[in-house]
């Protein structure tokens, strides 16, 4: 039994041994922003309930077309019953008072058609637009998710950017920490100069430890807005850079988004399915016209069931009904609410487009001064790496342009991902986002001249 147990024991420590070997092995998911933007629309919580509230708006309208259509059901009955003759008023010497038991079948289809119905034919077209509306929410909805999931994609690149800076930081800094106790093993500097340059390393050091905790946070909250499976490692294929936008003209770009933000669309809609329920709640007053009939056997046997039947057309009208009086009201009150988030959500828009034209002129020339500067402050450090190097100065110098080039880099970083969020700014402001946003987001344009290439992408079925 101890030699059974010390073989299950071995087998089971070699199979999580060969698990953590597997598990070690498996490398990220590269994902491009198209890709993931995939991923957003069929996993997100978001589109997944605004798709069931279009299910449940096409219920809706099925429901309210079925007051429109004939209705049909079957009945089959036997009985067997005894009758009192003198609760029916019937008393006839020499008949006894209850009669039977006896038994009779009936078997029949009864239908209806309602032939006029303003009311029911109105409810019914409102539920189209009802539907209309809820089909243009859920395309709403899938816009917002490929704005929200680009600025997640972005806010992950430029923490990369950040990892890729501050890790080029320590290298500098490793590099002057080295280069100062040479100096003062050659009598050119001082320990103080050897000490101020590992207070620099050791800053530059945890300030790349806080970058990459926040890089893969990032990658944390990208997985879970994507959907996938806890634990999967995610490995960005874009890299943050430079794309110039070309920009609409402004005039028309607002024109243009209005009839093609889904938002305001499924307003439009809203307010039409409320003037058809208007329609139907003034259809009220109107006579409606219906017919129904029957056909059937009835008999005491089934041998002897004679055929029986009925048809009748009625014709009802509403005299006194104090409810379509606060009907009115209600609806009255309801369109007068869409037509204000109509001209409240048109300012909007009109805000919003100009806001990202303005956005995208601005972060354009912020990334070219960024850009200088970074030249610049790159020229300072090599010229007080330089003077130190050759004793004409103190790491004074070295230090202070260190610092120019860590806010030099942090700039152009800054620029570049306020510029592209203001590209998704457009991209949301201007509508239809699901077919532009890959125009403005950079994945189908060349790369700006000196910008660095992305790695190539490669197609989810094919990573492990």
């Amino acid at each position: 039994m101890n030699r059974l147990g010390a073989i299950a024991a071995i087998a089971i420590l070699a199979a999580a041994a060969c698990a953590a070997s597997a598990s070690a092995q498996q490398s990220p998911r590269r994902l491009t922003l198209n890709q993931a933007v995939q991923l957003a629309l069929k996993n997100n919580l978001s589109v997944l309930l605004a798709g069931t509230q279009v299910q449940e708006a096409g219920g809706t309208r099925e429901r309210a077309r079925a007051a429109l259509l004939p209705r049909l059901h079957g009945t089959a009955l036997a009985n067997l019953e005894n009758r009192n003759l003198a609760v029916m008023g019937l008393s006839v010497p020499g008949i006894p008072m209850v009669v039977g038991p006896f038994a009779y079948y009936d078997v029949g289809m009864a239908g209806s058609q309602s032939i006029i119905n303003l009311q029911a034919y109105h409810s019914w077209k409102a539920s189209q637009r009802q539907e209309d509306a809820a089909r243009l929410d859920y395309q709403d909805a899938r816009d917002l998710v490929i704005r929200q999931t680009s600025g997640l994609y972005l806010g992950a690149e430029t923490a990369f950017a950040q990892v890729q800076a501050y890790g080029s930081r320590v290298t500098t800094s490793e590099a002057l920490e080295k280069l100062a106790r040479d100096q003062h093993d050659q009598g050119l500097a001082t320990g103080i100069d050897v000490v101020r340059a590992q207070v620099q390393l050791a800053r530059d050091q945890q300030t790349l430890l806080a970058a990459q905790n926040s890089y893969q946070t990032s990658l944390l909250a990208l997985a879970r807005f994507l959907g996938l499976p806890p634990g999967t490692a995610l490995e960005l294929a874009g890299r943050l850079e430079f794309h110039r936008v070309e920009l609409p003209n402004l005039n028309q770009a607002i024109q243009a988004a209005l009839l093609a933000r889904p938002d305001y669309r499924s307003l439009l809609s809203q307010r039409a399915a409320l003037v058809q329920q208007q329609k139907a709640s003034h259809a009220r007053y109107y006579p409606t016209l219906s017919l129904t009939g029957d056909y059937g056997a009835l008999g005491r046997n089934f041998g002897n069931m004679p055929g029986i039947g009925e048809i009748q057309a009625t014709v009802s009208i509403t005299i006194f009904d104090r409810d379509r009086s606060g009907e009115r009201r209600q609806l009255s009150a309801r369109v007068q609410r869409i037509d204000d988030q109509l001209a409240d959500l048109a300012r909007g828009i009109d805000e919003e487009v100009r806001k990202a034209e303005l956005d995208i002129q601005t972060t354009t020339q912020q990334v070219t001064v960024a850009e200088a500067g970074l030249a610049l402050a790159q020229r300072e450090l090599q010229l007080a790496e330089d003077r130190f190097r050759n004793g004409v100065a103190d790491n004074i110098e070295v230090v202070t342009a260190q610092t120019a080039l860590d806010e030099a880099q942090d700039a152009r970083i800054a620029a570049l991902a306020q510029h592209d969020d203001a590209a998704a700014a457009l991209v949301r402001a201007l509508g239809a986002t699901e077919q532009n946003y890959q125009k403005y987001l950079g994945e189908t344009l060349s790369p700006s001249p000196g910008s660095a290439t992305a790695p190539g992408e490669q197609p989810l079925g094919e990573q492990q």
